[in-house]
């Protein structure tokens, strides 16, 4: 249920909102398809606008043309990687914005393939564990403690609509 019909002024997100609102009550898969149409596409066209990426050429099996978008600057990815770590080996406190990441990661069961558990003298279960904690918001004062819980749960749902449309 969308509770803020209003734009936000982005036009990607407020296309977005317009989708859901008039899908409204429908099956969680009956929106994820129209949400996704050129997405890709075009937020690679905005991030290499911004000088995040940049668009490049390649082959797949040195056969088929693929376009590529390579990092202008790897600064932020090493940033990203770092603040999960240290939520998740160092259990350090993170900010809203890295739980809302480890989150997403934890529904999709990808915690090992950003922090290396053998690295950090961690097992995946007490990886994954850790993960849970902070994607459940236990850790987090009670407004993000719920934003991070509504990510968790949007992020499973499409997963699971995805799988059961796949």
């Amino acid at each position: 249920m969308v509770r803020e019909p209003s734009p936000g002024g982005d036009e990607i997100l407020d296309a977005a909102l317009a989708v859901v609102l008039a899908r409204q009550g429908k099956k969680p898969s009956s929106v994820i398809g129209p949400l996704g149409k050129n997405l890709r596409r075009t937020l690679y066209q905005r991030l290499a606008g911004s000088g995040v990426l940049r668009a490049g050429q390649g082959r797949v099996l040195g056969v088929f043309p693929a376009r590529r978008w390579p990092a202008q600057d790897t600064s932020h990815r090493t940033q990203v990687r770092e603040l999960v770590t240290r939520a998740l080996a160092q259990q350090m406190a993170p900010d809203t914005p890295t739980a809302a990441l480890i989150a997403l990661v934890h529904a999709l069961r990808c915690e090992h393939k950003i922090v290396d558990p053998g690295r950090n003298e961690l097992s995946r279960r007490e990886l994954r564990a850790r993960a849970e904690e902070i994607a459940s918001g236990n850790w987090a004062p009670e407004a993000d403690s719920k934003t991070i819980r509504e990510i968790t749960a949007a992020v499973r749902a499409a997963v699971k609509a995805a799988a059961s449309a796949g």
